[in-house]
Order: structure tokens, then C-alpha cells, then sequence
């Protein structure tokens, strides 16, 4: 039983290869490109909205109000970067739906690297919104004695999220195939609406968890703006 997508080898020409996951996650991309310049080649204001635009304004909506939510802050500066995760990883996960098609997301590179892409977002969020100082100094709290600890925090935090969501992608592909292999005429449309429930509660589950870690780079700054503003003017 293949486990993940990185042991289908679609091409090799000496130490070089091309595996599903990569050729899996052009694929995702392509798409995603696709999908976005039909969906906003022909945006209007009317009242009565494409059906492509009217999904897309939703989702962008309920991602707005999830990371208003989470961050207490305007999302909009957040949106791009969350919002592309999510849409991403949703893309790759319901691809698994496709008979003969593995989800990118099956393979621990290409989660590891959404991860890295988290991992290096937090800083870059936190330095613009309190200054490398001001970010800095968030590692010795409480204490400096927790300098350690909070760095490995940030560590082990990236390695939670890569192999959750490959844990979660692999087994329930798995789990699927078995099924499918014991029950093929029963199970198939309940497996089908169960890979597009679990894909996307992954999606959101992952982006979600990124907005949280960027919202506590970022939020103690926000507090402070926020508690000078509402101070009385004497």
C-alpha cells in the first residue's frame, strides 16, 4: 500500500525525479490560478452576483470574521496569507476525492513546508506590528529564565503542525481505501462526502492554528494601541 504520494515516481533521470506530490501540487496550483481568473474576470457590484463571486465573497467573509475573531484585530492585513493556506490546503485535500488522485497534503514535505511558511510568518507579522524589540522581549516572558522554553515552543509548535495535518490526510486516506477494498458497492458515496467534511475541517483547522500563533506575536501591541485610544482625554 503506497502511504504517501512521495513514493509514486512519475519521472527519473538519474538522482533527479519528479514524485506525485510534486506534479500533485502543480496541479493544486494551476487550479487554484485557473479558478481565480475565471471567478474575478468578470466582478460587479450589482445586485445580482456570478455564482463564482458570490462563493468567493462568502468565503472571504467567514474568513475575515474567524480571524477578527481570533486576533481581535482588522483582519485585512492577516487575510491574504490565512486565507491562502486555508484555500490551498482545502484544494489539496478535496483532490484526494478525484479516483486515482493522492492530496499533496499526504506527503510530510509539503506540510512541513506549509509549516516553515507559519513558522516564518509569526516573526515577520510580530517585528511589523511591535518592532524587533518589542517582539524580542516576548521570549523572556515571564521570566528570562524561559528564554529556552519559549524557543522551543516556537520549534515545537511548526512540528505539531506539519505532522498533524499529514497524520490526518495519510490515515484518512488510508482508512478510505480499506474501506473501499472490503465494501466497494456500499461505501463509496459515504466516504466521498466524509473526505470533503475531514478536508476541509483540516483547511480551517491548520489556517485557524496559524492565525492563533500570529495573533500572539501580535496582539500584545494591539492591546496597548487599543488601551491608549480608550484612556480619557483630560
Amino acid at each position: 500500500m503506497v502511504i504517501t504520494p512521495d513514493e509514486i515516481i512519475i519521472w527519473q533521470e538519474g538522482a533527479i525525479s519528479l514524485n506525485a506530490t510534486i506534479l500533485l501540487t502543480w496541479l493544486v496550483m494551476a487550479l487554484l490560478v485557473g479558478g481565480s481568473w475565471l471567478i474575478t474576470r468578470r466582478l460587479t457590484t450589482e445586485m445580482r452576483l456570478p455564482r463564482g463571486q458570490n462563493l468567493l465573497e462568502t468565503a472571504v467573509e467567514i474568513l475575515r470574521n474567524q480571524i477578527r475573531d481570533v486576533s481581535d484585530q482588522n483582519p485585512d492585513r492577516y487575510l491574504p496569507f490565512v486565507g491562502t493556506l486555508f484555500i490551498f490546503i482545502a484544494a489539496s485535500n478535496l483532490l484526494g476525492m478525484v479516483p486515482g488522485l493522492r492530496p499533496p497534503t499526504g506527503s510530510l514535505s509539503t506540510t512541513a513546508a506549509l509549516a516553515i511558511c507559519v513558522f516564518i510568518a509569526v516573526p515577520i507579522y510580530g517585528i511589523a506590528q511591535q518592532g524587533l524589540g518589542g517582539y524580542l522581549r516576548q521570549y523572556l516572558q515571564p521570566s528570562p529564565f524561559m528564554l529556552p522554553f519559549n524557543i522551543i515552543g516556537e520549534f515545537s509548535r511548526t512540528l505539531a503542525l506539519a505532522v498533524r495535518l499529514f497524520g490526518n490526510i495519510m490515515s484518512g486516506t488510508m482508512i478510505v481505501g480499506i474501506l473501499l477494498a472490503i465494501v466497494p458497492l456500499f461505501f463509496p458515496v459515504i466516504m466521498e462526502a466524509f473526505g470533503l467534511l475531514t478536508g476541509l475541517i483540516q483547511a480551517y483547522i491548520f489556517a485557524i492554528l496559524s492565525m492563533v500563533y500570529i495573533a500572539s506575536a501580535t496582539r500584545i501591541q494591539a492591546e496597548k494601541q487599543s488601551t491608549k485610544g480608550n484612556k480619557p482625554h483630560g
